[in-house]
């Protein structure tokens, strides 16, 4: 990234003001084919200025520019190319990798800034399905990018632990329901009892009536709902954990719906005196036709209060606790209306920090081309696709590496890290389609893919018995140009994906890399030719350096052997 500001410095001193130096730098494009050389500048936009054809400005420009890391400057139609000196480039990408290790990539532009993710949020007493996924994973590499930004990072997870949903868990569970089967298999025996109560409910909607009295007795703060209540969360939670160890993620707060049943009527008085709230129906709104929305309703006909009512109350809180520039929501784009109105909400009560705010939507996990439903027990458990995937990775050790010494930790991590994968190179706004086999595939842009990469390098390290040591030779083969010229991109990987709350980009750049080093350590015999020796496992172990680091970014382990 730093030779094409390099290139942009000095495109703008010969130009000078006639582009500035952000649009120069957003111009610079790579050029489609290698032998047309490494980085390429279009003239187009300084047509009109110059009242001259583009392809006479490159030609002009290609003779004035002047720098000491490139071999040759040549106009190409209206595109000036350079070509990078390979041997100092290389070099020095190299020997910064090799310095930085896994800091290379980093930046600092967050440097005493927070932002606070709020991630995953199941609801309580069901379970973990494969429809939570991807709030999970997109909110921890999320997390993980934010960090190597230089911010300060609170992991939030807004547990659904509260709502009628619990009202009718609780009928279910004293009609059909008993002790010693919820104590046996707690989250399965509740699910049980959920999806048998909406099936009654369809022919008897009298259960409804009696759902919403039970969680009025909750609210009231009743002690057998209450016991109820708090039962049915402590057993989802420590199942929870469970999932989320599986998955390496990690929270900073697990202040869920029903820690804010004590901050919400400030909301509402703090809304009734900046004269926000309009009385509809007997119930209590915010008006937003300015805003071209349907109005917010803060408070229900009977007094209840809405989702709405509890997220401007948890972002109050956040803000007053953390102190946030920056605070993102990960969740499904079906709540994008839900977040507009909020954001809308705090402009209007004028809070500035809201500009701060962002919805981060993402398409949804299908099953057979529809939406999984966890109320009609459609659904596929998180937990069951885990350890399938975890057996598939172990029997292909079996077959493939027999010896391997813990076979059974490398087995999770390529399991996992091929579920996790299979989500995070796409698109988060697009849906994807669930297919066990896809997910599980242990061949072309996969997780695994990448994880034999990593692993494939170090096998080299160990059979060259490597040791950082300087070199002065240096490589300049196509095959590890194109690597090193991927491993200079990391940086901007990184920056993409924070920017774009995009971690896909940080997928795809690891295969890109992934292919380009398959591709050179299919063509050259790394440890054969001793002048070159030294030189090839320091490339090789910075490219070790950049796939791990890329991996841990999107969650994923990086074993020293599969």
């Amino acid at each position: 990234m730093k030779y094409k500001y390099y290139f942009a410095e000095a495109i703008y001193e010969i130009l000078g003001d006639t582009l500035p130096m952000d649009k120069i730098i957003n111009l610079i494009e790579t050029p489609k084919f290698e032998h047309h050389g490494d980085l390429s500048f279009p003239c187009f936009e300084l047509a009109k200025a110059f009242k001259k054809a583009p392809a006479v400005i490159a030609s002009e420009l290609s003779e004035k520019i002047n720098l000491p890391l490139i071999t040759k400057s040549e106009a190409l139609g209206p595109y000036v190319n350079i070509f990078l000196k390979r041997e100092c480039v290389g070099k020095e990408i190299v020997n910064e990798i090799l310095a930085f290790n896994d800091s290379f990539g980093s930046h600092d532009f967050g440097k005493d800034k927070t932002i606070v993710i709020d991630f995953s949020a199941p609801n309580i007493a069901k379970p973990f399905s494969m429809g939570h996924l991807r709030s999970t994973v997109i909110g921890n590499s999320l997390k993980l990018v934010t960090e190597k930004c230089g911010y300060n990072v609170v992991g939030i997870n807004h547990l659904g632990d509260w709502g009628t949903q619990f009202g009718k868990l609780m009928v279910a569970y004293k009609k059909w329901g008993t002790p010693d089967a919820v104590k046996k298999n707690p989250i399965g025996e509740l699910f049980k009892l959920y999806v048998k109560f909406h099936e009654e409910a369809e022919n008897y909607p009298e259960l409804d009536v009696e759902g919403r009295l039970w969680f009025k007795r909750l609210e009231d703060g009743d002690e057998e709902a209450s016991e109820l209540w708090k039962w049915f969360r402590d057993e989802s939670l420590s199942e929870f954990s469970r999932i989320y160890n599986l998955l390496g993620v990690t929270f900073d707060s697990f202040n869920g719906e029903a820690f804010y049943n004590d901050k919400m009527e400030v909301v509402i008085e703090l809304l009734k005196e900046k004269k926000l709230l309009v009385e509809s129906d007997g119930a209590e709104v915010v008006p937003l036709e300015d805003k071209n929305m349907p109005p917010c309703l803060i408070k229900k006909s009977d007094g209840a209060t809405l989702y709405a009512t509890r997220d401007l109350a948890a972002a109050l809180y956040r803000q007053n606790t953390y102190g946030f520039e920056r605070a993102l929501y990960v969740v499904g784009g079906e709540q994008r209306l839900h977040f507009q109105q909020l954001f809308a909400v705090l402009a209007k009560m004028e809070y500035d920090w809201v500009a701060g705010m962002s919805h981060v939507p993402f398409g949804l996990i299908l099953k057979d081309g529809k939406k999984m439903s966890t109320r009609k027990g459609k659904t596929v458990l998180l937990n069951e696709v885990i350890e399938e995937a975890i057996a598939l990775a172990e029997a292909n050790i079996n077959q493939k590496n027999p010896h391997l010494e813990n076979k059974k930790e490398v087995a999770k991590a390529i399991g996992v890290g091929a579920i996790i994968f299979q989500d995070l190179k796409n698109e988060r706004t697009h849906n994807i389609e669930f297919s066990l086999e896809n997910m599980l595939k242990f061949e072309g842009e996969t997780g695994p893919y990448l994880q034999y990469t990593y692993a494939r390098a170090r096998s080299i390290l160990r059979k060259g018995v490597y040791s950082n040591e300087s070199s002065a030779v240096s490589l300049t083969d196509d095959a590890s140009w194109r690597v090193i010229k991927t491993l200079e991109n990391f940086p901007q990987a990184v920056k993409k994906a924070f920017e774009a709350y995009e971690p896909s980009h940080i997928s795809q750049y690891l295969i890109d890399l992934a292919k380009a080093f398959n591709k050179y350590y299919g063509n050259v015999r790394i440890l054969e030719d001793a002048t070159q020796r030294q030189a090839r496992l320091n490339f090789v172990y910075a490219t070790t350096i950049v796939l791990k680091e890329g991996l841990r970014l999107l969650g994923i382990q990086a074993p020293e052997e599969i």
